[in-house]
């Protein structure tokens, strides 16, 4: 039996713009779908970016070029008091990516979405999506973007920013994961594949839509970064903090607890040495270690959610 995909209202899933979706939003797991929406690399999200008496719902830098981009959210169809406001943002917070998301995109601000990408620089760049929301039978709901408007050649000038460096660095990344999702393959697809793609980091899900384990690739101090990200609940960080030595414990190493990441995260950690894009011959070694790791991080926390 076949179920049938069913389109819901918006409001049904989040009640509110700023307290339910942009936060929804600002989560790694749903950042990392708008970066591969996008072809971005964002990372230090902020919530609710003050703009004079304004407030911008995120705010960002594209972690390869150090654009920064804002992020206006609605989730009614749009209307010219938004896209006056992604304008003043644009301008107070000196964006050089502005990524308008509406529940339904008029006629007319697709064409004045147009033209702003047709009549400004290649330094600045307009997206208009739309979100959808939908349901098989009693399913969960998922979300759906939906690209209206875009730039023109946007990857093309946006990879003309990249200094020739990170241009090499991306493909580095790129074959690391490619590599290690073969691995993954080889050993029994013991941890969910992801798309191998030029972002630095690989989430693996642990079952909470506010926590999720990452391996970071840092390569400018030749180490692997392997923790959980824990999004808006920094009471289950203080929680786990209070079990912090059965957990270096059991999982065997001594862990980074940072509670601030940034406003809305916090970190547990291990910083896995030997990683050298120069170098591969470790590479087999290293992503055992990886995984291993991972999985041990995965089972130890799952105890304490």
């Amino acid at each position: 039996m076949i179920g049938k995909l069913k389109e819901i209202e918006l409001r049904t899933v989040w009640k509110h713009e700023a307290m339910d979706f942009t936060k929804w939003l600002a989560e790694a797991e749903n950042i990392a779908e708008l970066n591969e929406i996008l072809g971005l690399t964002l990372t230090d999200i902020i919530v609710e970016q003050t703009v004079g008496n304004l407030f911008c719902d995120i705010y960002a830098t594209d972690e390869l070029t150090g654009v920064k981009v804002v992020i206006e959210n609605q989730l009614e169809q749009s209307n010219h008091d938004h896209l006056g406001k992604i304008i003043t943002y644009a301008s107070g917070l000196n964006a050089g990516v502005i990524v308008w998301i509406v529940k339904k995109a008029r006629a007319e601000h697709r064409s004045a979405i147009e033209w702003l990408n047709n009549n400004t620089g290649n330094d600045i760049n307009f997206f208009l999506l739309e979100v959808h929301a939908y349901k098989i039978n009693d399913s969960l709901p998922a979300a759906k973007f939906e690209i209206i408007e875009q730039p023109n050649d946007f990857i093309k000038n946006y990879k003309s920013l990249l200094p020739t460096s990170e241009n090499k660095s991306s493909s580095e990344i790129l074959a690391f994961w490619s590599e290690f999702n073969d691995l993954i393959s080889e050993r029994g697809n013991i941890i969910s594949k992801r798309k191998a793609t030029t972002r630095r980091w690989y989430d693996v899900s642990i079952g909470s839509s506010k926590s999720h384990l990452t391996m970071e690739l840092v390569n400018r101090e030749n180490y692997v970064r392997l923790g959980l990200y824990i999004t808006n609940d920094k009471e289950w960080f203080d929680k786990l903090y209070l079990h912090k030595e059965e957990i270096e414990q059991e999982i065997g190493y001594k862990l980074d607890w940072k509670r601030d990441c940034s406003e809305i995260v916090s970190r547990v950690s291990y910083n896995l040495k030997g990683l050298n894009y120069e170098n591969k011959e470790n590479y087999s070694d290293l992503m055992n270690q990886m995984i291993d790791i991972i999985l041990k991080m995965k089972m130890v926390f799952k105890k304490y959610m």
